[in-house]
């Protein structure tokens, strides 16, 4: 976290789902969330997560954005917006330009969509493996909500892919990570160098 904050990310992602090998506890983002506040915009990245537990997370972690990344409605992104006060980003997978209409279902009520890429067959993870699309799908989407560029990123490809994607804002994880769920400080160094110099 304290890599990632100095390398001056905008955003850091605490992940609350059980099968990630990302998966933060409660106590355990409560401590990453007091490092980031003030100094990076904090999401909770969820799964389909009941009422209960994104109040939960609100109350003792108090993100600035929720992340949807699993099957939520738009109503159900709506209904959080309102209780919880917070933002909301939708994650959305894509394969093909098709994939990109259901992005504007969601940009009615969410603040920002994250396009990622769709998972593999026999994956358990929503998001988070490694898998990359073609980025040019996204190139001159008018969808008049910001949007994220995600999936297969790292730094030898990420200025390819803003360049290819014409996007603004790019999100990494298992590409700056050395083991699956173990995060490399050189890597988010340089992942960053690269992502700013385009």
């Amino acid at each position: 976290m304290e890599t990632a904050l100095d390398a001056g990310v905008d955003m850091v992602g605490l992940m609350f789902f059980p099968k990630s090998p990302r998966h933060v506890t409660l106590s355990q983002a409560c401590k990453l969330a007091d490092m980031a506040r003030g100094r990076a915009e904090i999401v909770a990245v969820t799964v389909n997560m009941d009422l209960d537990g994104l109040s939960r997370i609100r109350e003792l972690v108090n993100p600035d954005t929720f992340q949807f990344h699993g099957d939520e409605t738009p109503e159900a992104c709506a209904a959080a917006k309102v209780m919880h006060g917070t933002k909301v980003m939708k994650a959305v997978s894509v394969s093909e330009k098709a994939d990109l209409e259901k992005a504007l279902f969601y940009s009615v009520v969410a603040d920002s969509i994250l396009f990622d890429a769709k998972p593999p067959a026999d994956s358990e993870l929503p998001g988070g493996n490694g898998v990359s699309y073609d980025w040019g799908l996204l190139k001159d989407l008018d969808l008049k909500k910001p949007f994220l560029l995600s999936g297969g990123l790292n730094p030898s490809n990420v200025v390819e892919a803003i360049r290819q994607s014409g996007v603004t804002a790019v999100d990494v994880s298992s590409g700056v990570e050395r083991d699956k769920g173990v995060k490399d400080n050189d890597l988010i160094r340089a992942f960053m160098a690269a992502a700013r110099s385009v």
